[in-house]
């Protein structure tokens, strides 16, 4: 196969370069078809690898990082020698426009909870705002808006196929788009009553505006975070970031103001020329705002990660920390941030300084990979798996010394990534980067002229921007009449819906399920009913939650509708055309809901090859002579005693099965399928777990029966 590496680490894609046949550099919407069709057309023609390569390096945008061959006396690199006519830089492939909407609409969904559980629709790439820590500011440019129009359709589309109920409007500067407030009309307008919220990431301080903070709380309350970045204004002037404390202050005023309690702020540590006087500036800052809340109950988290320089910036010949540095500003920020009210994160400064040595690294570091891999590093994103020291080990045995990659480059020093070119100029990097000693403030190329970056040649490739909205107090930018989220009193139609999960449904827990399940009846398009409040979900109730490893043929859920179903059967096969394969819905039935009452519940288990039969047909003896089963449980820290012998109603054993029936009483303790396999026969937890149960039936019984 051919290995292939691509997003925005892949600019300097040097220090994992030898365990990849071909890197893309830039968008890869267009490249990757390219990139199929020529190594499909490749080996059909009979091909060489080597040859498919050559091939590969003549797509734009294509990287094959062998054919460049890197030099070094001791640990630095003295020379980059192209190996391959024509071939001595490769620049980043540039969309003139994003990418077109119908490849777009039917978003992937996954089963299990995901970190972006959400819709998200990209509204504009690229930012030129100028911030020149930004590493995305430079790789992305220039700025590419998407039509209004386009947006509402991806929405449109997106939401229908995929069940979502929040959508996320992505881009490196979301509150910078041309026509976001009356975007964010439109968009409430048509799903305020569907009960879908939209969210955008985090906020730059200026565009949190009373127009778009109204229109995002219609339904409810996403998160706000808001970037300061630096904790005074003079480093801010150092980075561009071009606001201000007073700036921030408004921000803070108008989301508590309109009913927020909680804003995020995220800052870094260790920016070029930043004193303590700036980190203290963070905690100053951070108290400031949360007084703008005027006494109302307000919580400011300050989230805060050590500075990592990075290629294609102004500041990737600036130094940074080391790691005692580091944790010093860290505890500093810990013993000054009040308790009360405030809340610090901070990424951990031990992944940092493994950041920083591989952010400007060389081939080298592709040595310390793999030796660190062979000594056990797996899942080093994760704090729990990361050990600092095992790298350290890995570094001694390569013979390179890490600190040197968190060092100041000289202006004239070759970089790993110099042949490597992201549209924008080294030149207008440097000059930057000067300006940023100057605290000079460079501003935006989509409302001024032209910064000169290089990027450009306003034939092929120039900024795309909407013509911004002719006035914020515009008819466009109210809201419709029509009321909000506020269900009068209605008739409720009430429908009991069952259901199997069997198969891989096992291994999805309950939580899983309901999002699932919701998810599903949203895209079936049936008129459910919400709850109310400040997060409002669809009115569903599911029987009791299975546990994870089980498999049932008997489970339900209720649901209240606006409207009745005049065809359940064609209900039945909706749900199903929209459901997974090992989760099957069988009947959908109006109900009348009535007093909770105990259940009979029959589980039939087959045991892992571990557990023998005489060993199940001894236990099962001793249980059926005893009077009373005592287990102890722990809950709440708390040793409970609960006799389960009166709650297993039968249980037999035949033909390397287990016929169990447990009785699930209402307001009482109950157990469960794997505390009798674990007290009652004695397996371990692990042989419990291997144990394949599946619910067979249930039926309502008298408490006492």
């Amino acid at each position: 196969p051919f290995v292939i590496a691509g997003g925005s680490c892949a600019l300097n894609p040097e220090p994992v370069a030898d365990f990849f046949d071909a890197v893309v550099l830039g968008d890869g919407e267009e490249v990757v078809l390219e990139i199929i069709e020529t190594v499909r057309s490749g080996k059909a023609q009979g091909h060489s690898r080597i040859e498919i390569l050559h091939m590969l390096a003549k797509i734009d945008g294509v990287y094959v990082p062998q054919f460049f061959e890197p030099r070094y006396k001791g640990q630095e690199l003295v020379e980059v020698t192209p190996l391959v006519e024509d071939y001595d830089r490769v620049t980043r492939r540039v969309l003139s426009e994003l990418p077109p909407v119908d490849i777009l609409v039917q978003p992937l969904v996954p089963l299990v909870k995901a970190v972006h559980d959400r819709l998200g629709v990209e509204i504009a790439r690229g930012c030129t705002r100028g911030c020149r820590f930004c590493q995305a500011g430079m790789i992305y440019r220039p700025v590419r808006e998407r039509s209004v129009e386009d947006i509402l359709r991806l929405a449109e589309e997106g939401i229908k196929s995929s069940g979502f109920d929040e959508l996320a409007l992505l881009s490196l500067s979301s509150g910078d788009f041309s026509c976001l407030p009356g975007l964010l009309v439109k968009l409430m307008d048509r799903y305020v009553h569907e009960y879908v919220s939209v969210s955008l990431p985090s906020m730059r301080v200026g565009t949190l505006t009373p127009e778009v903070i109204n229109q995002i709380k219609r339904v409810r309350k996403t998160g706000f975070t808001v970037a300061p970045e630096a904790g005074t204004d003079r480093l801010r002037e150092v980075i561009n970031k071009g606001i201000t404390e007073q700036d921030l202050m408004k921000s803070c005023q108008d989301a508590f103001g309109a009913g927020w309690n909680l804003i995020k702020f995220y800052f870094m540590i260790g920016l070029p020329t930043e004193t303590m006087e700036d980190v203290d500036g963070i905690v100053e800052l951070a108290v400031r705002a949360r007084k703008e809340a005027q006494g109302k109950r307000a919580q400011i988290n300050v989230s805060v990660a050590t500075f990592v320089p990075k290629p294609h910036t102004p500041f990737q010949w600036a130094a940074q920390l080391t790691l005692e540095e580091s944790k010093e500003r860290i505890d500093r920020l810990k013993n000054t941030l009040p308790r009360k009210g405030f809340k610090l994160k901070w990424h951990d400064p031990y992944q940092s300084y493994l950041e920083g040595v591989f952010s400007r690294g060389d081939r080298k570091l592709s040595v310390l990979l793999e030796t660190a891999w062979r000594a056990g590093a797996r899942l080093d994103g994760w704090s729990e798996h990361f050990n600092l020291t095992r790298w350290q080990k890995a570094a001694e045995n390569a013979k390179l010394d890490l600190d040197w990659y968190l060092r100041a480059r000289d202006m004239d020093e070759l970089l790993p990534w110099d042949h490597l070119h992201c549209g924008v100029d080294r030149s207008y990097l440097q000059k930057e980067y000067e300006k940023s000693l100057q605290q000079t403030y460079t501003p935006d190329c989509r409302n001024h002229k032209c910064q000169q970056c290089g990027l450009c040649d306003f034939k092929t490739l120039k900024p795309k921007v909407n013509p911004p909205e002719t006035s914020r107090h515009s008819p466009a930018l109210k809201s419709s009449n029509r009321k909000d989220n506020k269900q009068q009193e209605r008739t409720v139609f009430s429908y009991r819906v069952h259901y199997s999960r069997t198969g891989d449904a096992r291994f999805l827990g309950h939580l899983e399920v309901l999002q699932l399940i919701f998810r599903v009846l949203q895209r079936a398009g049936l008129p459910l009913l919400f709850s109310q409040g400040y997060n409002p979900s669809p009115r569903v109730s599911f029987s009791q939650a299975l546990p994870v490893g089980v498999e049932s043929h008997v489970e339900y859920f209720d649901m209240d509708l606006a409207v009745p179903l005049n065809k359940p059967d064609e209900v039945v096969k909706k749900l199903n055309q929209q459901l997974p394969g090992f989760i099957r819905v069988t009947d959908v039935a109006p109900v009348v809901k009535k007093s909770p009452v105990s259940c009979l519940i029959h589980y039939e288990m087959r045991f892992p090859d571990s557990v023998k039969t005489d060993y199940v047909k001894e236990k099962l003896a001793v249980f059926s002579e005893k009077d009373e089963f005592i287990v102890e449980r722990i809950r709440k820290r708390k040793k409970r005693e609960l006799d389960v012998k009166p709650l297993v109603r039968s249980i037999n054993f035949k033909e390397e099965t287990l016929f169990v029936d447990l009785l699930h009483p209402h307001n009482a303790a109950g157990t469960n399928p794997r505390e009798i396999l674990e007290k009652v026969l004695g397996l371990s937890n692990t042989e419990a777990l291997l144990t394949r149960i599946v619910k067979i039936s249930s039926r309502e019984v008298a408490a006492k029966s």
